[in-house]
């Protein structure tokens, strides 16, 4: 499988909500890059933030472009609309009430021996405020 296979996997699995076969494509010492906040490191960390996510916010990711490089083939760029619904109060962000919005927003991964290492994500969270105030 290639990297733009892999990483289209993760994706598809995403929409489907299929955690587990999410799950599954991580490395088990994976690095996750949040657009807010430290990064974390581990499959374990990554599990809770997805459990956070997903008792959160709907989402589906929609315009999925994957860009990859004969130059840098385990480095794979991404580019997706996302289209969700606000299900839950997210610590201190706006109160949520099941608000719809589409947000652009774009990704960063790396993949070694068929699984994802790192996953760097980034949206306009101004913007995202602005959607569901």
């Amino acid at each position: 499988m290639t990297s733009h296979d892999t990483v289209a996997a993760y994706y598809a699995a995403f929409n489907r909500k299929d955690w587990s076969a999410m799950l599954a494509l991580l490395s088990d010492d994976v690095r996750h890059d949040s657009n807010q906040g430290s990064s974390r490191t581990g499959k374990d960390l990554f599990t809770q933030f997805l459990q956070h996510m997903d008792d959160c916010y709907d989402e589906t990711l929609t315009d999925l472009v994957i860009l990859t490089s004969p130059a840098a083939p385990s480095r794979v760029a991404c580019e997706f609309v996302v289209n969700g619904v606000y299900k839950k109060t997210d610590g201190d962000l706006p109160e949520a009430h099941g608000q719809t919005y589409q947000l652009p927003a774009g990704s960063f991964l790396d993949v070694t021996d068929g699984k994802i290492t790192r996953v760097t994500t980034y949206y306009n969270l101004p913007l995202w405020e602005s959607l569901v105030a």
